[in-house]
């Protein structure tokens, strides 16, 4: 009976601590962990994020970029920290549900080291293919490659990207086994894609926009069920008779675990105000990222798609046999 009556009075202490502390919530700058080097299309969508928070919280949301492992070394970073609150992670598909089944030693388990606040975006991808490659839609695209895929190759920004990713998902549906070349980056790949070294790229909508635009490459089809503004005029896979055949990137807010359920709530409502507000929604707009509805903002939805997420890419990474030793416990 004692230790019962002790134990509620615990609870209770610890709630009015946690509600006092959300009432002064933020007090003091808060930091932004974008796992991701400057420059790229998660620093673009984070960085405008950010400074609209500022706006909204009315204090400084400071952008740490803490790139490496694929993503992991910043998503450990704030596994780790205070869950105060002031320390966040910009988490995507690669760092969050792609890399628990990729890595063979995850930093960190997504569902239980985090605590969720909000999905942002996604982002769609592309399959675009080398201006000479005798295909023109998604239909002449998977006869070329099941009769040629051995002396096919796809490039990637590197191992555990959203571009490499995206082309296991293309052979897995596929059933094919067109060859995998990882560069340092999206860049040196589109170059090589230019020259004809590689046959394709399945690319970020946004970043392939500027070469399908300009006719040096040719898009054959978005890897989505609905069609990108960023990419209007290219029919997605599911138009073009190709089910299931999806690959995105996605971005979200998340807080360490055990951060206190106000302070979450706090945290939540700044980042759906920010991605409201008509002028994110447009600069997101034309990187290629669409905003998702309120609905989809919510801590509760995110809990369930980060596991719904990890599910879905564990088949066809693990059908490639791909994996990637770079990281210890």
């Amino acid at each position: 009976m004692f230790k019962s009556v002790m134990g509620a009075a615990l609870a209770g202490i610890v709630a009015i601590s946690g509600s006092a502390v959300a009432q002064d919530y933020p007090s003091r700058p808060l930091t932004l962990v974008i796992p991701f080097a400057a420059g790229g299309p998660q620093d673009q969508i984070g960085r405008v994020v950010a400074a609209r928070m500022s706006e909204i919280l009315k204090q400084q949301v400071v952008v740490e970029n803490v790139g490496g492992a694929g993503g992991m070394t910043g998503g450990k970073r704030v596994a780790d920290a205070a869950p105060d609150g002031y320390t966040f992670i910009l988490a995507s598909v690669g760092t969050h549900a792609q890399g628990q089944t990729l890595y063979k030693k995850p930093l960190y388990n997504s569902v239980t080291d985090f605590t969720p606040v909000a999905l942002i975006a996604e982002t769609p991808l592309a399959l675009i293919v080398k201006k000479d490659l005798p295909v023109n839609n998604l239909k002449e695209f998977v006869a070329y490659a099941k009769e040629n895929q051995a002396k096919m190759s796809y490039g990637s920004a590197g191992l555990g990207s959203a571009t490499h990713l995206g082309c296991v998902v293309l052979n897995y549906v596929l059933g094919t086994k067109i060859a995998h070349v990882a560069y340092r980056g999206t860049g040196p790949a589109m170059q090589d894609l230019l020259g004809g070294r590689i046959d394709l790229i399945c690319d970020l909508a946004n970043s392939a926009k500027p070469q399908v635009d300009a006719g040096t490459v040719k898009g054959i089809a978005l890897m989505d069920n609905k069609r990108s503004p960023a990419l209007p005029n290219l029919p997605t896979a599911q138009e073009q008779g190709v089910a299931n055949l999806e690959a995105y990137s996605w971005s979200a807010i998340l807080l360490p675990k055990n951060t206190p359920p106000a302070i979450v709530k706090t945290l939540n409502a700044a980042v759906v105000e920010a991605m409201n507000t008509p002028a994110v929604k447009t600069t997101l707009g034309t990187a290629g990222a669409v905003v998702v509805p309120n609905d989809r903002a919510t801590p509760e939805y995110l809990g369930k798609f980060v596991k719904s997420e990890i599910e879905k890419w564990a088949a066809p990474i693990k059908a490639s046999g791909e994996s990637v030793d770079c990281c210890g416990s």
